[in-house]
């Protein structure tokens, strides 16, 4: 079997596409059949805007899947394992649970339920956690119910993490995004580069998600066509996490002994990304954390577990300063240092550098969470190519029919309506606050397939409701 890149990038490309296109015509079939409900306390969006994303993903994870049946090099995938159509059954009964969620608000407790019986699908079909490798002890075989109750919570956290985590325009794609593409470097590598076929599965899966992820980001990000919803959430939670089962429980690590000399130095060279429990805190650390933090606050708070609030680390990084798009760019950020500051680890253990690689980064990461009201200004001769937001200060050119106002100052009275509007824009999102739009209002970005969309968010506190 030769080096199957070009066919995963095209999997990845044909899912992209395929999501893509698919996003506007469910976008209209979302405000057709009502599934836009309206705007909560703890939301950060000031627009209706529709739901039902995770159809257009569904579809992309069916085209993946059929395009990758089809190719020379990755055929060997579904006629040497039943992994690709378990994954397909549990996404299939995962995706209609969250459909139904968007669509008539299904109780907390029927999608854990859900999401449960959905990973024991995949379980009966084959894809589940065989055995661990235990540091300083070898590979450990787990019994056929030890496995079983091992891959469902693996897969009920990981759902629940992503879904935790989808608060704002284009994170949880993003963040999955990354970690899958991280993810995928670390399968790719255990499969060419020490030649386990098994890994090939968890592979298909990384490109798969991030074409699903990359064809929903152009509508989702800031700000929002359409969100994914439960829908989305939950499928791209079960695909990440059906990867990570497939390349724990399924690839021996006694086929690494040519490599690493013994069981026990290939245990500790796969250990960063290897074990299913330390799997969500390395791969998907940020939306794992944020689980764990909102757990935690609900219970001391007398409140489900399961209850909305406006306490996630998203909601956070609003409330200190941050813009809607700076606050998904860090943890971006995050994410990425994270996932890939684990797969380097990975790959290289012994070397220090990494290290003092991640410590570095990670400052640099603090400092950007301390200057949330740092905007950068382009230089003047530039002020032409970039938004408003980032021009110097009186940099702008003087109209014609009236006499030019600077940020901050009162328009001439004899400036038009629509100069005035222009000037409002040019302000940022720093200066402008409006008012929530009702459901139904002709112009609304979620209520009609047209109309302006909105560049101003929330910046109301944590506690306050609307």
């Amino acid at each position: 079997m030769g080096q199957p890149v070009r066919d995963y990038l095209l999997t990845l490309c044909v899912t992209a596409a395929v999501t893509f296109l698919l996003t506007g015509p469910v976008r209209k079939f979302a405000i057709a059949v009502g599934a836009m409900p309206a705007i909560r306390a703890r939301d950060v969006h000031r627009e209706p805007t529709p739901r039902l994303g995770g159809i257009a993903m569904f579809g992309g994870l069916c085209a993946g899947l059929i395009v990758a049946d089809h190719l020379f090099n990755l055929q060997g995938v579904f006629e040497l394992s039943n992994e690709p159509r378990a994954l397909l059954s549990g996404a299939a009964l995962i995706w209609l649970i969250g459909v139904l969620d968007d669509k008539f608000e299904i109780d907390a407790l029927i999608k854990l339920g859900g999401q449960m019986i959905a990973a024991a699908v995949m379980v009966i079909q084959g894809l589940t956690i065989l055995w661990l490798p235990i540091p300083g002890v070898g590979t450990v075989a787990l019994t056929q119910w030890q496995g079983t109750l091992l891959t469902v919570a693996l897969v009920v956290i990981t759902i629940n993490a992503v879904n935790f985590v989808d608060g704002l325009d284009g994170l949880a794609a993003g963040m999955v995004c990354i970690a899958s593409a991280a993810f995928f470097l670390y399968a790719y590598r255990l499969w060419m580069g020490y030649g386990i076929e098994a890994a090939a599965p968890a592979t298909l899966f990384a490109a798969i998600l991030m074409g699903m992820c990359l064809g929903f980001m152009p509508h989702n990000m800031h700000p929002a066509r359409i969100f994914m919803g439960d829908s989305g959430s939950m499928l791209i939670g079960l695909v990440l996490a059906a990867g990570a089962i497939s390349i724990t429980g399924q690839v021996d690590p006694d086929l690494m002994q040519i490599f690493e000399g013994s069981e026990r130095g290939a245990t500790h060279a796969m250990l960063p990304v290897f074990i299913p429990l330390v799997l969500p805190l390395t791969i998907i650390a940020i939306p794992a954390a944020d689980l764990v933090l909102a757990i935690v606050r609900r219970t001391w708070n007398g409140q489900s577990p399961f209850a909305a609030d406006r306490g996630h680390l998203h909601h956070r990084l609003l409330e200190i300063g941050h813009s809607h798009s700076r606050a998904v760019l860090i943890m971006y950020f995050w994410s990425a240092l994270i996932a890939f500051g684990a797969v380097g680890y990975s790959v290289h253990s012994a070397s220090s550098w990494i290290v003092f690689v991640i410590i570095g980064a990670s400052a640099v990461g603090l400092v950007l969470l301390l200057m949330p009201r740092f905007t950068p200004r382009a230089p003047h001769w530039a002020n032409r190519f970039v938004p408003p937001r980032y021009r110097h200060r009186g940099a702008e050119p003087e109209p014609e029919s009236a006499p030019s106002s600077s940020y901050g100052e009162k328009p001439a009275p004899v400036a038009s309506g629509a100069q005035q509007g222009a000037s409002d824009a040019s302000m940022g999102e720093e200066a402008v606050e409006r008012a929530p739009v009702a459901v139904g209002v002709s112009g609304v970005n979620g209520a009609t397939a047209i109309g302006a969309r909105s560049r101003f968010p929330d910046r109301r506190s944590i506690d306050s409701s609307r």
